[in-house]
């Protein structure tokens, strides 16, 4: 891959796509190739592509359908990516922009520049939209299956997707939390606690943290839960993005059924997104006893004070908060959804998405039985040792970019 030219695409992120990118760069760079990353320039802001020395241009690609922008980011990928060995898009919006590209004429869809570099497309999320913006992804689907030698899919549902929409070739994409620094406030203490005094006893309602979380992590614990007044109550945590895909309605619904525990649970959300404010209305109207926290910088410590953590989303591919719990070594429950039991296996209780009753079950079972939280905080210890890394990612992309360099189609 020495002096190999790779242009990686992406649209506008918030999260887990931006910051995959940023580490498939650093990857790339470190092995000798040639990187520039294109995206919109809120991109660079948010994930420091510049930063770290990789070289970035500004191609505003949004996350939502605009034909006049579509047009012209279309022209300057086509423009940037001419002397590129491969081009590697990122997400659906930016993949089929970057299939369009490769055209000599929007209007003749298997008619190919005479040098257009290779595709490959990894899909991270599926689309849960309907109406117009439905049709419009459904229509970027079947060019991305058309125009790719290489669709990388986040979870089986959408490699079958790709299959049956005939793409070339299809696989599963690693896509592995980076690596987080130690937080300050996991830094070992000069007088490391018990494993008895890591935080008061909650009763019966309170699985043991003793099997999970490690001397040093008991400040950063009891700082988290002194901060938002846990007290003796068991601590939920959910972390996600406030938007449509994430399925916090069911979570708030289920709410409603811990507050009724001895003591009650408190539920906290960190994350921000276009739903904070009806959130924050209904948890108000309703009385609920679930905080907002915002966007969080420390979710480690965050973990290391909550009993348990809650996925509720509608869909996720490969969500990089799972890895971040299942390595935190803490019990997790989560809607059945995409990449999820694949990625969780016997690491956390699953349950239909949307379903509001058997998500507040399986959570209470978690904080009423000691040996559940347990075996499931145990298991994810285990199953944090088999994820890929982020080498494992890039030795992947190395033999996809050799692969589809070598074939002609």
């Amino acid at each position: 891959m020495d002096g190999s030219k790779v242009a990686l695409v992406l649209a506008t992120s918030a999260g887990g796509v931006g910051r995959h990118v940023r580490s498939v760069a650093d990857g790339l760079r470190e092995r000798g190739a040639k990187v520039v990353v294109l995206g919109p320039a809120s991109a660079d802001e948010l994930f420091g592509f510049t930063e770290s020395g990789a070289r970035f241009v500004p191609v505003e690609i949004a996350d939502r359908p605009h034909p006049l922008g579509d047009v012209r980011a279309v022209a300057r990928i086509r423009r940037l990516t001419r002397d590129a060995d491969v081009v590697h898009a990122h997400g659906l919006r930016a993949g089929g922009l970057a299939a369009l590209a490769r055209l000599r004429t929007a209007p003749a869809p298997l008619r190919l520049g005479p040098a257009a570099p290779p595709l490959v497309v990894t899909l991270h999320n599926a689309s849960i939209a309907g109406g117009l913006t439905g049709a419009a992804y459904a229509t970027l689907e079947r060019v991305v299956a058309r125009g790719a030698a290489e669709v990388l899919a986040v979870s089986p549902d959408l490699e079958e997707r790709m299959r049956a929409l005939g793409a070339r070739s299809v696989g599963l994409a690693l896509v592995p939390a980076p690596a987080t620094p130690p937080s300050p406030d996991l830094a070992p203490s000069h007088e490391p606690e018990s494993s008895q005094d890591a935080r008061p006893s909650q009763g019966t309602a309170a699985p043991s943290r003793a099997a999970a979380v490690p001397p040093e992590d008991h400040a950063a614990a009891k700082r988290i839960r002194a901060e938002l007044g846990a007290g003796d109550a068991p601590l939920i945590l959910t972390v996600a993005r406030l938007a449509d895909q994430k399925g916090l309605p069911t979570l708030l619904d289920a709410a409603a059924g811990w507050a009724r525990l001895d003591p009650p649970a408190l539920v906290v959300i960190a994350g921000d997104g276009p739903l904070e404010a009806g959130l924050r209305d209904r948890i108000a109207e309703e009385n609920l006893p679930v905080r907002l926290l915002g966007h969080r910088t420390d979710v480690p410590a965050l973990l290391a004070a909550a009993d348990v953590a809650v996925l509720p989303s509608i869909w996720e591919g490969q969500p990089l908060i799972v890895q971040e719990v299942l390595r935190a070594g803490r019990p997790l429950v989560a809607t059945r959804v995409g990449g999820v039991p694949v990625m969780v296996g016997d690491a956390a209780l699953l349950v239909p998405p949307g379903d509001a009753g058997e998500l507040e079950r399986a959570v209470r079972r978690v904080l009423e039985d000691r040996a559940l939280a347990d075996r499931l905080a145990s298991a994810a210890v285990e199953r944090a040792s088999r994820l890929p890394t982020e080498d494992d990612a890039v030795d992947q992309l190395l033999s996809v970019y050799d692969r589809v360099m070598r074939t002609v189609f």
